[in-house]
C-alpha cells in the first residue's frame, strides 16, 4: 500500500480572465485588428526589402505625424528610429488631424520607395515645416511606405 505525504490542495474556481475589449475607429475597408504585426516585427521586414520589393502586410503602431492639410498621410514609428510613410490607397479616405501619439492597425501593402526632392518637400509643407527645414532637404530619400486599404485607430 502507498501512501502519500502530500495533502491534496483543492483549487478555488478560477473566474474566467476579463478580456477587454479595445474600442477601435475605422476609417477606409472594414478591418480587424487580429493577426497585426508589431512596428518592431515590420522593421525586420523593411530592412530585408530594396526599393520596388512590396509585401502585403497587418501592423500595428503608434502615429507620429498626420497632414495638417487633410488627413491624407501619416507617418507611424517603427521604435528603431525609422518611421513608414502611410498613404492611402487611391485617396478613397482620410484620417482624423488629430491622431498623433495614438495607436493604429493599418492593413495594406508595404514596400519601399525612393521619395523625390519636390514630394519630400511637398509632405514637409503639409506637416507644418518651416521654409528653413524644408529648403535643407536637398536629395531623394529611401523611404518604408505602406499603402494602406483600412485604418483603426484605437479610441
Amino acid at each position: 500500500m502507498l501512501n502519500s505525504c502530500k495533502k491534496k490542495v483543492e483549487e478555488s474556481p478560477k473566474p474566467f480572465d476579463k478580456v477587454e475589449e479595445v474600442a477601435y475607429a475605422s476609417f477606409g475597408n472594414e478591418i480587424i485588428a487580429d493577426d497585426a504585426i508589431v512596428s518592431t516585427s515590420m522593421t525586420e521586414h523593411y530592412k530585408t526589402m530594396n526599393i520596388g520589393d512590396s509585401i502585403n502586410s497587418k501592423m500595428i503602431a503608434k502615429v507620429n505625424n498626420v497632414c495638417q492639410a487633410k488627413g491624407c498621410w501619416m507617418t507611424l514609428n517603427l521604435e528603431d528610429g525609422n518611421e513608414v510613410m502611410v498613404k492611402f490607397k487611391d485617396y478613397g479616405f482620410f484620417v482624423p488631424k488629430d491622431i498623433a501619439g495614438k495607436e493604429v492597425v493599418i492593413n495594406g501593402k508595404a514596400f519601399v520607395n525612393e521619395v523625390s526632392i519636390d514630394e519630400q518637400r511637398h509632405y514637409a509643407e503639409d506637416a507644418g515645416k518651416s521654409k528653413e527645414e524644408i529648403a535643407q532637404i536637398i536629395k531623394p530619400k529611401k523611404t518604408y511606405s505602406f499603402e494602406a486599404d483600412g485604418v483603426l485607430v484605437k479610441q
